[in-house]
C-alpha cells in the first residue's frame, strides 16, 4: 500500500490552500456583483485547471495539482467528502412540513416543473441522442434518464439564497417556491440514485437491481418516518448535554456520514444517504434556525469551495467547449424548466405575474444540476463535452433567474409603509410573551381599526406562521395573511421591550413586529410591504433607533429620516 510521503502531505496542504483560498476570494467576488458563489468557486477551478494554468504553465499544474498518483487520489477523496456534506446541508434545508402545509399549489408547481422539463427532455435524448451530446458507447435509456434529470431538478440553495435576497422568503409566493424545489430535489435524487443503480447492474442481472432499488427506496421511506422520529427526540437530548453548536454540528455531520456509507454499501451513490439524513435532521423542530444556518456555512464555506474549484481540475473548458450543443442544452432547459413552474403556478390558481415569477424562480438549475453532471463523468455516462455544456446551463439560469423575477415583480403601484401605518395601528407596549400571543394581541387591535372578524384573521395569520415562521432576523418579524374581503392592505406596527421568539435564522428574539394583512385578490401587495421591511432592516442600527422611539411621531420620523427621497418622490 503506497502511503503519503513527506512531499505528498506537503503538496496536498499547498494545493488545498491555493484552491479553497482562490475559490473563496472568488466566490465572495461573484456575490459582490449578486451572483451566486458557485460561479467564482467554478472559475477559480478553470483558473487552476488544464484550462488555463495548464496551458500557460503546465508543469506547475502537473505539480501542485497532479492527475494521478496519491495526491490526485487525496484529492478526489476530500472532494467526494465535499459532495456529500453540501448534499447534507441541502438536505437540511428541505422543510417536508413546508411542503404538507403549503398544500396544494406548492404540490402543483414541485409536479409540474419537474414533469415537464423531464419528459420533454427524455423524449428528445432518445429522438435525437447525438444532438444532445451522447457518445457512441453510453447506454441510450441511462443516458436519457439522466439527461432529463440533470435538466429537470432545481438548485433549492440557489433559489432560497434568491428569495432571501429579495426579502420575498418567508413571503407566500417564497413558499410555494420553496416547496415546489424541495419536491423536485427529493424526486429528482431518487430518481437519479436509480439511474446510478442501473449503470452499475453491468451484468444485466434484473434481480440485483430490483433488490437495490427495494433497498434504497426502505431506507429513503425507514429515515424519513422512523428514523426522523428518532432524530426529532434525539435532538433535546443532544442540545441538553453537549456543547452549542458542536453538539448539534457533531450529531449532523455523523449522522450524515453514516447515510452516505449505507447508500454506498446498497449499490447507490453516496450522495443520496447525505441528503436523506439532511432531509430527516432539518425537519425536526427541535433544530433551532441558528443552528441551521451554522452548519450551513461550515460547510457551504469550507468544503463546497473545493468541490466545485476541483470541478475546473478534471476539464479542459475551452478544448471542450461546444457551442451549438451550449446552445441547445441551454434553451431546451430555459423553456421546459419556465413553462413546467408557470404552467403549475396557473394550475394553482396564482396570478399571471406570480405565476411567470414562479416559473422564472424554477428555472434555476444551480449547484445541483452540476452536481449530478459531476457523478455523470465520473460514472462515464456523459463525456467532456456534454458536462461543460451543463455547467454553462447551470450557472446562465441560476444567473437569470433572480434579476428577471425582479423586474416581473416590480410594483405596478408604490405602496408606502406610511400611508399604511396610523397611530391606531402603532404598539409601542406589547403585552404578549409568545407568538401566538403577539398575533393576537396584534390581530384585535387590526381589526378593531378595520371591522374585520378577529377569529377569522387571527386563525389566518396563525396558519400561515405555522407554516414557515416569518421572523426575519435582526431582531424583526413579518407575520402576515391573505384576506378575504379585505379592500385595502393593512399594517400593524408592535414593539416588545423583552423580544419574541419567531425562531428567526440569526436566532434573535424580535423586537419588533409588522403585522401585515392585504388582499386576497392582490399578492403584489404582500410583496411590496415585506420588501419595503427588508430594505428598511437591512440599514444599520436601524433597530436601536425604532427602540428608542417613544410615539408614533417619532417613528414617522424615523421613517422619513431613513428613506427621504423615496418618500419625497411620493
Amino acid at each position: 500500500m503506497e502511503a503519503l510521503n513527506s512531499h505528498h502531505i506537503m503538496v496536498l496542504f499547498l494545493s488545498l490552500g491555493i484552491l479553497l483560498g482562490t475559490a473563496r476570494i472568488l466566490g465572495e467576488l461573484a456575490q459582490r456583483f449578486h451572483q451566486p458563489s458557485v460561479l467564482g468557486e467554478l472559475i477559480a477551478g478553470v483558473l487552476l485547471g488544464p484550462t488555463v494554468l495548464g496551458s500557460l504553465a503546465p508543469g506547475v499544474s502537473e505539480f501542485i495539482f497532479p492527475l494521478q498518483g496519491p495526491n490526485a487520489i487525496a484529492l478526489e477523496t476530500i472532494a467526494t467528502l465535499a459532495i456529500g456534506l453540501f448534499l447534507l446541508v441541502a438536505g437540511m434545508e428541505v422543510d417536508l412540513s413546508t411542503v404538507w402545509r403549503q398544500g396544494r399549489t406548492g404540490f402543483k408547481v414541485g409536479f409540474s416543473s419537474i414533469v415537464i422539463p423531464f419528459s420533454i427532455t427524455l423524449v428528445a435524448a432518445l429522438v435525437v441522442p447525438e444532438a444532445l451530446g451522447r457518445h457512441a458507447d453510453a447506454d441510450p435509456l441511462i443516458f436519457a434518464l439522466f439527461l432529463a434529470i440533470a435538466m429537470s431538478i432545481s438548485a433549492l440553495p440557489i433559489i432560497a439564497k434568491t428569495l432571501i435576497d429579495m426579502d420575498l422568503y418567508r413571503s407566500d409566493l417564497g413558499m410555494v417556491v420553496v416547496s415546489a424545489a424541495i419536491f423536485n430535489d427529493i424526486v429528482g435524487w431518487i430518481i437519479f440514485a436509480v439511474v446510478l443503480g442501473l449503470l452499475s447492474d453491468t451484468a444485466g442481472n434484473g434481480a440485483s437491481i430490483m433488490m437495490t432499488i427495494a433497498m434504497t427506496l426502505a431506507f429513503i421511506a425507514a429515515m424519513l418516518t422512523i428514523g426522523r422520529r428518532l432524530i426529532h427526540k434525539m435532538l433535546p437530548f443532544v442540545q441538553a448535554y453537549t456543547r452549542w453548536p458542536a453538539g448539534e454540528l457533531s450529531f449532523a455531520l455523523i449522522l450524515g456520514l453514516l447515510g452516505a456509507a449505507l447508500t454506498e454499501w446498497i449499490g447507490i451513490h453516496a450522495i443520496l444517504g447525505a441528503f436523506i439524513a439532511g432531509v430527516a435532521i432539518g425537519d425536526s423542530s427541535h433544530l433551532r434556525e441558528r443552528s441551521r444556518v451554522i452548519i450551513g456555512d461550515f460547510i457551504s464555506f469550507i468544503f463546497a469551495p473545493v468541490f466545485f474549484a476541483s470541478i475546473g481540475l478534471k476539464v479542459n473548458f475551452l478544448t471542450h467547449f461546444d457551442l451549438p450543443l451550449v446552445a441547445a442544452i441551454l434553451i431546451i432547459t430555459f423553456i421546459c424548466k419556465l413553462a413546467g413552474g408557470a404552467m403549475g403556478a396557473w394550475w394553482g390558481k396564482m396570478s399571471p405575474r406570480e405565476a411567470w415569477a414562479v416559473g422564472f424562480a424554477m428555472v434555476s438549475v444551480g449547484a445541483m444540476g452540476i452536481i449530478v453532471g459531476m457523478i455523470a463523468l465520473d460514472a462515464g455516462i456523459i463525456r467532456e463535452r456534454l458536462f461543460v455544456a451543463l455547467v454553462v446551463m447551470a450557472i446562465v439560469t441560476s444567473m437569470l433567474s433572480g434579476p428577471i423575477m425582479r423586474l416581473i415583480l416590480r410594483p405596478e403601484k408604490k405602496l408606502r409603509l406610511q400611508d399604511l401605518l396610523s397611530p391606531k395601528l402603532f404598539l409601542p407596549r406589547l403585552t404578549a410573551t409568545s407568538r401566538h400571543e403577539v398575533i393576537h394581541e396584534m390581530t384585535t387591535a387590526a381589526c378593531d381599526a378595520g371591522g374585520l372578524d378577529a377569529q377569522a384573521v387571527e386563525k389566518a395569520v396563525w396558519s400561515r406562521e405555522k407554516a414557515l415562521s416569518t421572523g426575519i432576523g435582526k431582531g424583526v418579524a413579518l407575520p402576515h395573511a391573505r384576506i378575504e374581503g379585505l379592500k385595502d392592505a393593512i399594517v400593524v406596527m408592535g414593539v416588545s421591550d423583552s423580544g419574541i421568539d419567531f425562531d428567526a435564522p440569526d436566532d434573535k428574539l424580535a423586537h419588533v413586529i409588522f403585522l401585515i394583512l392585504t388582499p386576497e385578490d392582490d399578492p403584489n401587495a404582500q410583496l411590496t410591504i415585506a420588501a419595503e421591511l427588508g430594505r428598511l432592516f437591512r440599514r444599520p442600527l436601524m433597530l436601536d433607533n425604532i427602540l428608542k422611539t417613544k410615539s408614533y411621531t417619532d417613528f414617522m420620523a424615523l421613517l422619513r429620516a431613513s428613506a427621504p427621497m423615496e418618500y419625497e418622490k411620493g
